[in-house]
């Protein structure tokens, strides 16, 4: 799944391509609006909104989508060939006089009004690389279900809109508490680096092709997607479990020794080509 920085990257694209110019094609192929038809609205700006995009066009509508797992926006000049799947994988279609915008396996598509935006986005907590970013507020909404695990608290996006499973692993890593952790026995000057620390993570890497969490040239990552593979703090093997997130297990990485808390006794003896734990940008 896209997480906050690679959002970020597809509202820039999307926007750069866009924004101030008139709209000669419009085609939404989704039942509900297939007879909607943005021609001849010029669009006002793209912005993303921790994992959702928002594309704001003439005449106070913004069509919503979310990429989810395999969702894409794509950006072709006049006359290229579009590249991102089959035609029946298309579901939105934004053109100009030069450049078109194509969303791919889109599982959310919305025609809205503007002004009702906060229908499809108000229940996202603090934006983590957004205008308006709280980090006091980020921090009491993780910290208010103490029960509660820290890699789920993080997947949370009610608490602070832009983490996905990478970042989940990595913060925890960087934090010395495993994802399972109870959010409450976290100790408090951690707890209190979290949302500063979260943030600095997406803001370094909002204008990176590839994720950098380590500051180094390579690993790039500290404990995703290498299960097996030593830590690069204490030379102890990775570790790789599934961790729920309110919708579907997700593979989790950790260093048994550099962090603290409970974990699975069980772990599943994952490479990074199975795990599925690339950190190059999905294709969008």
């Amino acid at each position: 799944m896209p997480e906050g920085d690679s959002v970020w990257q597809a509202a820039r694209r999307l926007d750069d391509a866009l924004a101030g110019s008139v709209l000669t094609r419009s085609d939404l192929r989704v039942p509900r609006f297939a007879t909607a038809d943005l021609t001849g609205r010029t669009v006002l700006e793209v912005v993303p909104r921790g994992k959702h995009l928002l594309t704001r066009v003439e005449g106070g509508l913004t069509l919503h989508s979310h990429l989810r797992m395999d969702g894409a926006w794509k950006v072709y000049a006049a006359g290229q060939r579009w590249t991102g799947g089959p035609a029946h994988q298309i579901r939105a279609i934004l053109g100009t006089a030069d450049r078109t915008a194509v969303g791919y396996r889109l599982p959310v598509l919305e025609l809205m009004r503007t002004a009702e935006e906060n229908r499809a986005v108000g229940h996202l907590g603090p934006d983590l690389l957004g205008p308006g970013w709280d980090a006091d507020r980020a921090l009491a909404n993780v910290l208010g279900a103490p029960e509660r695990r820290l890699g789920e608290a993080l997947l949370d996006q009610r608490n602070l809109a832009g983490i996905g499973n990478v970042y989940k692993s990595e913060l925890c890593f960087l934090l010395g508490a495993t994802p399972w952790l109870p959010v409450g026995a976290l100790p408090a000057e951690r707890a209190e680096k979290l949302p500063d620390l979260a943030r600095r993570l997406l803001e370094a890497n909002r204008d990176r092709p590839v994720r950098n969490t380590t500051g180094r040239r390579g690993p790039d990552l500290f404990v995703y997607g290498r299960a097996g593979l030593p830590c690069l703090r204490c030379g102890t093997p990775v570790r790789v479990a599934e961790q729920g997130d309110g919708s579907r297990e997700r593979p989790t990485y950790w260093c048994p020794v550099c962090q603290t808390g409970p974990a699975p006794a069980r772990t599943a003896a994952r490479s990074r080509e199975t795990s599925g734990g690339t950190h190059s940008r999905p294709g969008e």
